[in-house]
């Protein structure tokens, strides 16, 4: 009787020891479902504003600092960085970033691998706010290269051996300083000047720069030259001295003038102020030979890659261009460069205060990392 009683005693402890056993198992796996269900994906950002190295004078602007608007979205542990940059022309302002992104709630998505949708909603919630949305979607490619644990021009399929070199931008100055940057420029393939104030000024400009350098120039007018025939002159002109391609010569609403340039232009001639979005690719054939793809204009990566595979598609050539911007966006449109004819990814190269660190330039050329995601890591 006694060691029936054990038994029963010992058979109950064991059963006992089983549920609570199997209770545990089914809270920790409870537990497993209820932390998968919590995983969501967290939007935080802050202001920051870019230091420039020298006074950037434009056609018709000058200016020492540029606003920007950083980005974190963190999922599983992991944070992806943007970017929105934002010059005074592209009508968008720190305030204005941040009262759209608090209307962003990416929490109710499952995955950042639903990017289409994320973004698609993104880019429902107002219109314009071009830059903001691009904050988000270079965040969001950052953070799923980085849970892939690949950079973004492998996931597209990129030989990084094909990134061009990009331009040096030579803002608007005194002859002086016009050939002491030209000397700071002297790493660099290809320089960028910016023109477009008449013709006399823009003409001294190019004979500042080449009484120091013979290296080829692309220009920018920023839709300085009002006239038709006066762009034709000028471009005319700066092909007797070096200069391979022009950037948005007319009034960017003008694209009967453009086009008559154009057609008659020995050198290329990119739509830069005409150009957004993708729905303006195929408007713009005949008028322009390539347009300039900027992350902060067309809302990101996603379009931007869409942009470049359309423009192709139409015999157009396609140049990955930038704002003052901080190694983050730089980062992020160069995984999109080996696809492109032409650079001008030099932003980050004009500010004193880059807060990341990500592509750099190796003998003039856009040089890609294997960091995964855009490729920066954040210093600051």
């Amino acid at each position: 009787m006694a060691s029936r009683r054990n038994f029963l005693k010992a058979a109950a402890i064991t059963s006992a020891l089983a549920t609570i056993n199997s209770f545990e198992a089914f809270a920790l796996n409870n537990r497993k479902v209820i932390s998968l269900a919590d995983k969501r994906m967290k939007l935080s950002f802050k202001p920051y504003d870019l230091q420039m190295r020298h006074v950037f004078t434009l056609a018709n602007s000058s200016r020492t600092t540029t606003p920007v608007v950083l980005t974190e979205i963190t999922y599983d542990g992991i944070t992806g960085y943007g970017e929105a940059s934002l010059p005074p022309y592209l009508g968008e302002t720190q305030a204005s970033v941040v009262e759209f992104l608090k209307k962003v709630n990416l929490e109710q998505f499952a995955s950042p691998f639903e990017m289409d949708d994320i973004l698609a909603y993104v880019d429902r919630i107002a219109e314009n706010n071009t830059a903001a949305k691009a904050a988000i979607d270079i965040a969001l490619h950052d953070l799923t290269g980085k849970l892939m644990n690949q950079p973004w021009y492998k996931i597209w399929g990129l030989n990084r051996e094909n990134t061009p070199s990009t331009t040096f931008t030579i803002g608007i100055d005194t002859d002086d300083v016009v050939r002491r940057k030209t000397k700071e420029a002297s790493p660099y393939n290809i320089l960028k000047v910016k023109l477009g104030r008449g013709e006399k000024e823009d003409k001294r400009m190019i004979e500042a720069i080449r009484s120091v350098s013979d290296k080829p120039i692309a220009i920018d007018a920023n839709q300085g030259w009002k006239d038709k025939h006066l762009a034709l002159d000028m471009i005319l002109w700066l092909k007797e001295r070096g200069i391979v391609m022009v950037e948005q010569p007319t009034p960017k609403y003008n694209l009967d003038d453009a086009a008559w340039v154009t057609e008659r232009s020995p050198l290329p001639v990119f739509a830069d102020e005409s150009f957004q979005r993708l729905t303006d690719v195929l408007r713009l054939k005949g008028a322009f030979t390539g347009v300039n793809i900027k992350l902060m204009k067309c809302t990101g990566m996603r379009e931007a890659w869409k942009i470049q595979t359309v423009a192709h598609a139409a015999n157009m050539k396609v140049m990955i261009g930038c704002m003052v911007e901080t190694s983050c966006a730089i980062s992020a449109a160069t995984q999109l460069s080996p696809v492109a004819e032409w650079a001008d990814l030099d932003g980050n190269l004009l500010i004193s205060n880059d807060c990341f660190e990500g592509t750099t330039v190796v003998n003039g050329k856009m040089t890609l990392n294997d960091l995964p995601g855009i490729g920066v890591r954040r210093v600051r």
